[in-house]
């Protein structure tokens, strides 16, 4: 009986063996292939003699005696039996599969079986797979060059080993030997069973053809169309033959080609539809495949192998007038079937997105438009490695193939999402219909055995029992499980119906067959619809092209109407992990690893722009992309907006799909590469260049920014992004030294300008540049050496601001930590040349270089309260409350608080761009440099204040302490000196916790003594500028919070203020109008 020899089983079982089997042969041949995978037994320069002497010998291979060449492997035969006990277990492998197929063949042939693709479909469809399985083993096989020196070096190390050969090792060897020569061998083998697998090869003659029509011909029956007869929208898909409808197009050519041509050449010769099936296979195409990348050129090995028989010498003609039809048409036939196809899977898509309940009555649609395009996918990628030499070469090359696989992904993640609505149609289709049909088909059959009258009434009784009710809820959740039902119409009941002498023929009863084929697809879109769509859609085999998948991202991307189904090219990568198979795990160190770096290289390569030549082309003024008399006219400025939307629009794709068990999420990918690329380009847009000491102001960085962060706000319009978040995470990584990657930011780039490089503060204390408090700026002083920028275009109060807004509070943090390191250095050095002055009981030395050092640090302190003062005018449009928190703390603050909660306070407050009594910066600074006892830090403290004090009158010398009326402030920046000295003494004195208003007191009673000794001066040129001397008083007066304009006047005439400015003012002229 038919059911005890379990036909169907082995079939099943042999074609997964044998998918396996190919897959680990191809590996071997890969890894042996490529000199960085080959074996290291193939090539350590010891084993060469041995590899050769094998090759030479095989299978008679003679290890006895004194055989020199053997040596190596006699030394190392451990370790030859480990390195290839693998290879050989495969080839193992593949003979048993041989010896597995041809006992099954001869069985099928001694049932009798009958198969016909119309008829019994699924018994049909594994018998013709097991075929072509089989015959790529044997064909890859013989393509595998070092089969013999692999089986030889292990055979000869086992028995070097155990003294004896292995067992299998002569059948082994054999069968090495017999497919050297595979065609030959192959029509010898399948001689006998030519009968059968002709009547199988004929049974494609009705299907074949009409799924190789032209464009036309489909465009003329408008093929998928669902509205070309709206008044049938809802009926539901049929055709003669359901089952066959999602069959695999690919594999149709390679069934009569390589099973009627190659294997049984005789049928060819001897029947004419057996010839025109083979015609017109041969037709279709130039090259099969083998499997991965492995392909045949069907007309070179026809060719060959017809020309080894005799009797089939026309059959070589045809192959030639085959191959010149294919080479001129086959090209523009598919190029034309594509273009058709990406017409018809927009409109299919486009009307089932908005209707999705069609999904139940035009499945079959789906599932034809996938298996076509599929098709047209894998035939396209298989020639465009082999291009063949045409007059029309374009014809091998899409650019639009973006598109194609575009609507190819959202119709099958539309089936999936809506797979419910699917399920539920077929059970209510298959309880309705299916069942009435199968009903009546059996009540008009002329004769039915009991035992199948009662298998099938029990299976009509079953399917109209079928309930939506079956499956679970919520609908989106429905599964049902119907294998008790699919079990009577699976390959096991063709195979018992298919044999001679079957109690029920099926090839009697075609009616009968056509509907339990129709019903085991329906049965399929039920609860197998995951596979179903495997096998319609499944584009693995595109990871084994990288340079054919590369090509086509890259013809994709350069094609601006297809931009926005770019994206179908990275998600298509979610099908690659379907390839691997667990009989060759070791495959998967063959796949591209890097993809992503891959596609991102092909993207990025760039054309060679042609040099213009001299005076060709007049560069454009700015705003001339604006300018057009024509809205039809397209400016570069269009072309640039309309390929950024489309590529834009291409992230609607998916949300998010699989790679490799990587959960890849365009938008969020493209959010981190938005992130890496924006910080690059708002570090490069401050074109900050050291060695000339340039950088962009920040006015025109703050425009740029935010002309930046405008456009790309728009992307928010076609891609669900947090922009906003993007920009702020951004824009705050770059108030820090260094971002999230580690470089450098516009903080780091605007500090290091400011006070590393001294390109502002350095030239000020050399009187190059002058602290303007009218202007609140620096200005440059006219002088012979020339800067190379204006110091008031980077330090007036608008740039000042911008640089606020740029680098916020946690920058200019940062940046008065830096200024407060520079005046801890200069600290450093004054009490030093105090001490030393008066340990050696000398007069005063070195007065110039002590205030120069506190003119500096007046100079920094004055460009930090600048800063701080822009903060506070920018700080109350982004962070409102704490601006209001630290304003209410610092007018209330009483004066006896507790220090260390005062300094909190002032923290805060000078975070939010207060000025404050004390600044706590300063404070933390100098605290941190005091190495000795705070009584022998007062003592300093208090020397350096008496030293420059008494250093006040040798200012009246130098003609650059001259008052400038228009700047409100002296030409070499001593003016500096009153905010050096009250924030200085403040900080200091906070410190040891010393009275500070005392002590500036005492400060003022000394400057003003030795202030006044200048009246007494009888020579002039000593005293020329001791009018604009006296004026520092009163600006450290009238700066400091601890002073009192009545303390001033109790130690120094108001009359000498007075007078003094009328002299630095007289001078002055006053304009109106």
């Amino acid at each position: 009986m038919a059911y005890q020899q379990k036909l169907a089983e082995k079939l099943t079982i042999l074609n997964e063996r044998g998918n396996g089997v190919l897959i680990r042969v191809n590996y071997i041949k890969k890894i042996c292939s490529d000199p960085k995978l080959r074996p290291s037994l193939l090539t350590d320069k010891i084993m060469d003699p041995a590899v050769k002497y094998i090759n030479k010998k095989f299978p008679n291979v003679d290890f006895r005696g004194n055989n020199q060449h053997l040596t190596s492997i006699q030394r190392q035969k451990a370790e030859v039996m480990s390195a290839a006990s693998s290879y050989y277990d495969s080839f193992l492998d593949v003979m048993e599969f041989r010896d597995h197929v041809y006992e099954l063949l001869n069985t099928l042939d001694a049932c009798q079986c009958f198969l016909d693709i119309s008829i019994n479909f699924d018994l049909t469809k594994i018998y013709l797979d097991l075929i072509v399985t089989y015959t790529s083993v044997i064909i890859m096989l013989s393509r595998l060059d070092d089969k013999k020196a692999l089986v030889g070096m292990y055979n000869c190390a086992y028995e070097m080993t155990n003294g004896t050969c292995d067992s299998s090792y002569p059948r082994l060897s054999q069968m090495l030997i017999e497919y050297e020569q595979p065609w030959k061998k192959l029509h010898e083998d399948f001689g006998p069973h030519t009968r059968l697998v002709t009547s199988a090869v004929l049974s494609l003659q009705m299907v074949y053809p009409r799924r190789n029509l032209p464009a036309d011909q489909w465009r003329r029956a408008q093929l998928l169309s669902l509205l070309s007869a709206p008044a049938n929208m809802l009926d539901p898909a049929r055709s003669a033959s359901s089952a066959c409808a999602p069959l695999i197009v690919c594999v149709l050519p390679v069934w009569p080609a390589a099973v009627s041509f190659l294997l049984c050449p005789s049928s060819v010769n001897s029947h004419p539809p057996s010839l025109e099936l083979w015609k017109a296979a041969l037709r279709s195409g130039l090259y099969l495949t083998l499997t991965r990348d492995e392909a045949l050129n069907i007309h070179k090995v026809s060719e060959e192998v017809f020309d080894s028989h005799k009797g089939y010498g026309k059959r070589i003609a045809d192959i030639k007038e085959c191959r010149e039809h294919a080479i001129q048409n086959n090209g523009a036939l598919h190029r034309e079937r594509r273009g058709f196809l990406r017409g018809a899977l927009k409109e299919l898509f486009n009307v089932l997105e908005d209707e999705p309940g069609l999904l139940g009555p035009k499945a079959l649609y789906v599932f034809m438009a996938l298996a076509f395009t599929r098709d047209e996918v894998l035939w396209l990628v298989r020639h465009s490695e082999n291009i063949p030499k045409t007059k029309t070469p374009e014809d091998y090359v899409d650019n639009k193939m973006a598109e194609l696989l575009f609507y190819m992904v959202k119709l099958k993640a539309l089936v999936v999402k809506h797979s419910y609505v699917i399920q539920r149609y077929h059970v209510q289709y298959l309880a309705q219909f299916d069942a009435l049909v199968l009903n009546d088909t059996i009540q008009n059959m002329y004769v039915c055995p009991e035992e199948e009258s009662i298998l099938t009434s029990s299976f009509v009784s079953t399917l109209s029992a079928l309930s939506i009710k079956q499956g679970d809820s919520p609908p989106q959740t429905n599964t049902y499980s119907i294998n008790a039902i699919r079990a009577v119409v699976d390959p096991l009941s063709q195979a018992y119906c298919s044999v001679n002498k079957a109690p029920l023929p099926l090839k009697e009863y075609p009616d009968l067959a056509k509907v339990m084929n129709t019903i085991q697809f329906h049965t399929r879109l039920v609860d197998n619809m995951e596979d179903l769509l495997l096998e319609t859609s499944e584009l693995s085999v595109l990871c084994f092209y990288p340079r054919v998948f590369e090509k086509m991202f890259q013809q994709s991307s350069e094609e601006p109407s297809v931009k926005r189904y770019i994206m179908a090219f990275p998600y298509i990568c979610s099908d690659f992990i379907c390839c691997a198979h667990p009989l060759c795990p070791e495959e998967v160190s063959l796949l591209p690893k890097n993809s992503a770096k891959t596609i991102s290289t092909a993207r990025n390569k760039k054309l060679k722009k042609p040099v213009p030549k001299k005076g060709e082309v007049e560069m454009e003024k700015p705003g001339a992309e604006s300018v057009r008399k024509d809205r039809a006219v397209v400016t570069n400025m269009d072309k640039m907006h309309l390929t950024l939307t489309e590529l834009c629009s291409s992230y609607d794709l998916c949300s998010d799909f699989i790679v490799s068990d990587h959960i890849i999420n365009p938008a969020e990918f493209l959010l981190s590469h938005l992130e890496t690329r924006l910080s690059e380009i708002i570090v490069k847009m401050a074109n900050n260049s050291p060695p000339s000491q340039e950088i962009t102001r920040p006015s025109d960085l703050l425009a740029a920014v935010r002309s930046y962060s405008a456009s790309l706000h728009t992307i928010s319009g076609y891609i669900n992004l947090d922009v906003s978040r993007l920009v702020k995470s951004i824009l705050l990584q770059q108030t820090q030294p260094l971002d999230s990657q580690g470089s450098k930011t516009i903080t780091s780039l605007y500090t290091n300008w400011w006070v590393y490089l001294e390109s502002l503060l350095r030239h000020a204390s050399g009187s190059l540049i002058a602290h303007s408090p009218t202007m609140q700026c620096f200005i440059n002083q006219p002088s012979d050496s020339d800067l190379s920028f204006r110091a008031d275009e980077f330090s007036d109060i608008s740039e000042l601001q911008s640089l606020a807004q740029l680098i916020g509070p946690y920058g200019l943090k940062y940046l008065s930590e830096n200024l407060m390191w520079h005046i801890t250095s200069q600290v450093s050095l004054s009490p030093f040349l105090t001490l030393c002055s008066l340990s050696l009981s000398l007069p005063l030395v070195g007065g110039e270089n002590v205030l120069k050092r506190m003119t500096i640090i007046g100079v920094i302190l004055s460009f930090k309260a600048m800063a701080q003062d822009c903060l506070n005018d920018v700080i109350p449009f982004y962070i409102l409350c704490i601006y209001q928190y630290g304003a209410f703390l610092n007018g209330l603050l009483p004066n006896a608080f507790v220090l260390q909660v005062t300094l909190n306070v002032f923290e805060l407050a000078s975070a939010a761009g207060f000025s404050c009594d004390i600044d706590p910066a300063l404070v933390s600074a100098i605290a941190s440099m005091h190495k000795t006892s705070v009584d022998e830090e007062y003592k300093l403290t208090c020397l350096l204040l008496v030293y420059i004090a008494v250093s006040l009158p040798s200012l009246a010398l130098d003609p650059n302490s001259l008052y400038n009326k228009a700047n409100g402030g002296h030409n070499n920046n001593i003016h500096c000196l009153a905010v050096a000295v009250n924030q200085l003494a403040a900080s200091m004195f906070t410190i040891q916790g010393k009275d500070i208003e005392q002590q500036l007191e005492e400060f003022l009673l000394l400057a003003s003594s030795t202030l006044l000794q200048l009246g007494q001066t009888v020579e002039r040129v000593e005293s020329k500028n001791r009018d604009s001397v006296y004026l520092l008083l009163h600006m450290i007066v009238e700066q400091s919070p601890f002073l009192s304009q009545d303390t001033l006047e109790g130690c120094f005439p108001y009359v000498l203020l007075r007078n003094a400015y009328r002299s630095v003012y007289k001078s002055c002229i006053v304009t109106l109008g």
